[in-house]
């Protein structure tokens, strides 16, 4: 019964984070022709912290097809999201220090994410004049600001005590 409780409590967190970046994704920021959604990195931090590095995955994934069947996204949120939300989970995981996510989560999407949609952009979407480091300028500061406001999310919490009760649903 423990067991039940503790996985409805795990999926509402994530589903209301999932609703929290597509809704977000409103709220876009063009930089140097990629759609940085800040909201996005921001629930990455959030569902790393609260829930762990896989449930942070599949929320990014989740996230990155609601918004592209919504047309909110392009194929770009997929590793822009997938990468820094695993990252984030697992230096979390590892180190659990508010930092290490931060960082995990800025050089996750920041670099890897935005070295892996090079090929998605030039062979899956087609734009041949993508060059390899073409979204990773975009993908950082997208990432850096929804970090930044994730600071000020989990700074709240922690200091009404709600970080850790939420926590505890990782449990």
């Amino acid at each position: 019964m423990k067991m039940k409780k503790s996985s409805i409590r795990k999926l509402t967190i994530a589903g209301v984070l999932i609703a929290v970046a597509v809704v977000g994704s409103l709220f876009s920021i063009p930089v140097l022709g990629a759609k940085c959604s800040p909201v996005q990195h921001m629930v990455n931090v959030l569902g790393a912290v609260l829930l762990g590095p896989w449930y942070a995955l599949g929320m990014g994934f989740a996230a990155a097809l609601i918004r592209n069947v919504l047309g909110l996204g392009s194929l770009l949120a997929f590793p822009g999201s997938m990468i820094g939300a695993l990252l984030c989970g697992l230096a979390y995981k590892a180190c659990p220090k508010l930092p290490v996510a931060y960082v995990g989560e800025v050089f996750g999407t920041g670099i890897l994410g935005g070295l892996a949609s090079y090929p998605i952009a030039a062979f899956v979407m087609g734009n041949t004049k993508a060059a390899l480091f073409t979204f990773v300028p975009s993908f950082l500061v997208s990432t850096a600001v929804g970090a930044a406001i994730s600071v000020l999310v989990l700074s709240a919490l922690k200091r009404t005590h709600v970080l850790s009760a939420l926590e505890g649903a990782k449990h």
